[in-house]
């Protein structure tokens, strides 16, 4: 007879909210052990006896076989001396513990037994709407505080039917603890009102809301994280009221299909594209589009991707079935707002959008948006990170010994805190261009302290000196003066974010590529190679300096970005000679000339963001941009309407002063000699895209040369040009260079915290 032994065990990861506990209870069963299991403020702890060859296959089973929802960090297993007699297995209520913290389940996709289950006439959750239990449905969206229990929830003020607390009180059953159970009887409950706010009495909401979608409306949805837009795909007038009323004019809109089957009539999807659609995650995925034929052509105007989702949530589910039509699924805003949560401010913000609203009595307490993906090289890399990924934590290769507060950049707002070596991303929250976006910004860092328990020492902002999010960085450091205020470069914050994610503490080669970026010389920066690591960062090469004449508000005009480094780099003569000139009013050139000439208001700049902008316009796509980086998007979609070319465009380099400098004047000087030989767009856009590539795999191959380092950091929101990103990684292959790039959070500004973060706490050590 095998002895008894006593083990203590806990598990810290995220394993509460996602059935951990009951999967536990099964195990120990199972494996004929005897004890308990409680949710505590940081990790699962387990008290179990049993023989001791038991105890092992426990270990394993919640290793190895854990619930899909869970993610292990790690399991640390005490043998105890002594016996206690456990005559069962329980699972006890949880443990508050002060100043402990735990990681918390993004919000889930619907389960196939969940699914199954509301289009099931004979099942009591029929058609209802937010059927949800311990394998999906809402988690961060909804937790006010932890430890994750149904009173720290929105879900506290519907008190569970007989029914759902008989599920929610049996560990055999897979709603047991699902905090936010419920049906019909118990639970949240939907309304279509009129979008004055008054209730439209119909015999069903759904429905209803179905056949006015049928019908061209546009109706504003209650999701997860806040409200969503949504028309008829199919419908151009619909498509282009929904542009005129949220100020939206050509940015491309998200279309959420029913199935993959569906999708599949629209879009090229691989396996892997696939199966990131129908992850739990459940993403918008940007796909290769086939046939717009049946969707609105104002959806995604000169794309050749459509930005595609399934439904994630059994009220998407309900609601696509009702309609039968791909529908419009945006974020429930104006322009650059932030998404609309409250029902009331739902109403007034967005009472001139829609023409109805479907909405429910759960409250939001986090506001999320979908998240947007792409596969590049077969792999997931996001462009967007909120729902379904935030806030769950990238691991920082070292243990930081103080928590850090990163504030991030003005462009695609985001935040990080970080706590041990978790930095703990925040979700897209928005371009930080007015009140109510710095508002919604605020509450959501204060929203994380609480949540993980992080008070931190050190600010990190960015080193821009107009930028609110540094504004923002300074005040908290004027209201506390015992936290430490760390500035940090934008370009090297880029590099140090890819190096974090992707586990690296040596030195990289970063490329860092992007629109704009505060230099350290008081220049506009963004096509940099920079020697880096957490602690340093040395500026070894760039792109030419070019003169914007208007700083940032050229970037909403190409034309006007083509005409200055024409200017700048060939003269006015050439300027003349390209046909530039016939494209943009003559008082405006010779202001532009002028203010070249005379420096006045025309910061020099080394954007790869801007040169995309100047070839764009230089060969006839884009003149003027109505939502940012258009131009060098439409040029990446002219690119792959031809075959990769052989043809190569010139960009020389040069060194000043210990500097190398890619030069821009022999390629300004092809593109233009092709442009007047008639060569296609297509055909310029890939050669401009294959000598990039070229030059930036060749820039690198020099500075390892230089400085040993074989690992190369490719960053910045250039970087989502995946065609670029592509090519320049099969050429860094060629030359025998290890290249990484960003995965688990944005290559844009949304993803610059999580490098100021990383700067900033390895300051501490």
């Amino acid at each position: 007879m095998c002895a008894i032994e006593h083990y203590n065990i806990r598990v810290y990861g995220v394993v509460q909210g996602v059935g951990f506990r009951p999967f536990i209870y099964r195990m120990a069963l199972a494996h004929m052990l005897n004890g308990w299991a409680r949710n505590t403020s940081g990790y699962v702890e387990i008290d179990v006896e049993g023989a001791d060859n038991n105890v092992e296959a426990f270990l394993n089973a919640i290793q190895y076989r854990k619930p899909h929802a869970a993610y292990i960090e790690k399991i640390e297993s005490q043998k105890k001396e002594q016996i206690t007699g456990h005559s069962a297995f329980e699972i006890k209520g949880s443990k508050h513990e002060q100043g402990e913290y735990q990681l918390i389940s993004p919000d889930i996709a619907i389960c196939p037994e969940c699914t199954a289950e509301i289009f099931d006439s004979s099942n009591r959750r029929y058609r209802y709407p937010f059927t949800n239990c311990t394998n999906c449905g809402p988690r961060f969206t909804i937790i006010k505080d932890i430890p994750y229990d149904r009173p720290l929830t929105t879900m506290s003020c519907f008190t569970m039917c007989a029914d759902c607390q008989t599920e929610y009180d049996n560990p055999a059953n897979r709603r047991f603890h699902a905090q936010p159970n419920a049906c019909s009887v118990c639970g949240p409950q939907l309304e279509l009102v009129y979008s004055s706010g008054q209730t439209l009495i119909c015999d069903s909401p759904l429905d209803e809301a179905s056949r006015l979608l049928r019908d061209g409306k546009i109706v504003a949805i209650k999701g997860l994280g806040g409200f969503l837009l949504a028309c008829d795909a199919a419908n151009d007038a619909a498509v282009n009221e929904l542009r005129r009323r949220k100020q939206r004019p050509s940015k491309p809109f998200a279309v959420m299909f029913p199935d993959v089957a569906t999708a599949r009539r629209y879009c090229h999807i691989t396996a892997e594209e696939e199966k990131l659609l129908l992850s739990k995650q459940s993403p918008i995925v940007l796909l290769k589009l086939l046939s717009q034929a049946d969707l609105s052509p104002s959806i995604a105007r000169s794309l050749k991707y459509l930005g595609a989702l399934l439904p994630y949530t059994p009220l998407h589910l309900l609601l696509m079935r009702g309609a039968g039509i791909p529908l419009v699924m945006t974020s429930g805003n104006l322009s650059e707002e932030p998404i609309a949560r409250d029902n009331s401010e739902a109403v007034e913000r967005l009472g001139n959008i829609a023409d109805y609203f479907l909405r429910h009595n759960r409250d939001i307490h986090m506001c999320y948006d979908d998240s947007v993906a792409m596969l590049v090289n077969d792999e997931p890399c996001l462009v967007r990170r909120a729902r379904g990924y935030a806030p769950y934590p990238v691991r920082l290769p070292f243990m930081a010994k103080k928590s850090v507060l990163a504030c991030g950049a003005d462009m695609k707002g985001s935040f990080c805190l970080t706590r041990d070596a978790h930095a703990f991303v925040s979700q897209h929250i928005g371009d930080m261009e007015n009140v109510e976006t710095l508002s919604n910004f605020e509450g959501t860092v204060e929203a994380y302290k609480q949540l993980f328990r992080i008070e931190p020492q050190i600010i990190a902002c960015d080193a821009h000196p107009n930028y609110l999010s540094a504004r923002y960085a300074q005040k908290l450091t004027q209201k506390d003066t015992s936290l430490n205020l760390l500035y940090v470069q934008h370009h090297h914050a880029h590099v140090a974010s890819c190096m974090a994610e992707n586990g690296i503490t040596q030195p990289v080669i970063g490329v860092a590529l992007d629109g704009t970026g505060y230099g350290t010389d008081g220049n506009i920066w963004g096509g940099e190679f920079l020697l880096a690591d957490y602690k340093k960062c040395d500026r070894l090469a760039h792109l030419e300096y070019v003169p914007l004449p208007g700083g940032d508000a050229a970037t909403r005009r190409p034309l006007r970005v083509a005409c200055a480094y024409v200017y700048a780099l060939l003269g006015e003569a050439t300027l003349i000679e390209s046909g530039l000139s016939k494209r943009i009013p003559s008082v405006e050139l010779s202001l532009l000339c002028r203010q070249i000439e005379r420096r006045v208001n025309s910061p020099l700049t080394s954007s790869c963001g801007r040169l995309f902008d100047a070839v764009s316009a230089l060969i006839g796509i884009n003149d003027s941009i109505n939502y940012e980086a258009q131009a060098a998007i439409e040029l990446e979609m002219a690119a792959t309407d031809a075959p990769v070319t052989a043809k190569r465009y010139s960009l020389e380099f040069a060194e000043q002063n210990g500097m190398r400098i890619i030069r821009l004047k022999e390629l300004f000087n092809a593109i233009l000699k092709d442009v007047q030989s008639h060569v296609g767009q297509a055909e310029i856009a890939c050669c401009f895209h294959v000598s990039l590539a070229d030059a930036i795999a060749a820039m690198c191959q020099e500075l390892s040369r230089q400085s040993g380092v074989k690992t190369v950091a490719l960053c910045g929101g250039v970087f989502q040009n995946r065609l670029l990103l592509q090519l320049v990684t099969r050429e860094l292959r060629r030359r025998e260079l290890c290249a990484i790039w960003h995965k688990q959070v944005p290559s844009n500004d949304g993803g610059i915290a999580l490098g100021q973060a990383a700067i900033a706490a390895f300051s501490s050590m």
